[in-house]
């Protein structure tokens, strides 16, 4: 599924981001990359209803405020499946809880590029 020279190649990434040009553009570049994007979705609930009803997520992409929704219900339950995940935002790392202190976090604007370097390396 993944390979040296394009990591994102045959994956299942998850996005979610509430900015729709943002994920529109990520969703684009995932899927150029050879990716298979699930959502993307703006919001918290929807996240979490699209992982439960999805087998198999390779990766995921969360936007730490939706809304004014913190992501972190996502993170856990991705942590819980044992799905690699990464934040993008335009916060400091410093804001985010402690428990994510080894959550990889790329700051905005992103390139699918980045997302893979920072999600599989």
């Amino acid at each position: 599924m993944i390979s040296a020279t394009n990591p994102l190649a045959g994956c299942r990434v998850l996005l979610v981001e509430d900015e729709y040009f943002i994920a529109d553009d990520l969703r684009r570049q995932f899927e150029e990359s050879g990716a298979e994007v699930l959502g993307p979705v703006p919001r918290v609930e929807e996240a979490l209803e699209l992982i439960a009803a999805t087998p198999q997520i390779d990766a995921a992409v969360l936007d730490v405020n939706l809304q004014d929704e913190m992501v972190y219900p996502v993170a856990d339950a991705l942590r819980a499946r044992g799905v690699p995940f990464i934040f993008s935002t335009g916060y400091e790392k410093t804001t985010i809880p402690e428990r994510y202190a080894g959550v990889k976090h790329c700051e905005k604007p992103l390139e699918a590029a980045q997302v893979a370097k920072a999600l599989f390396a």
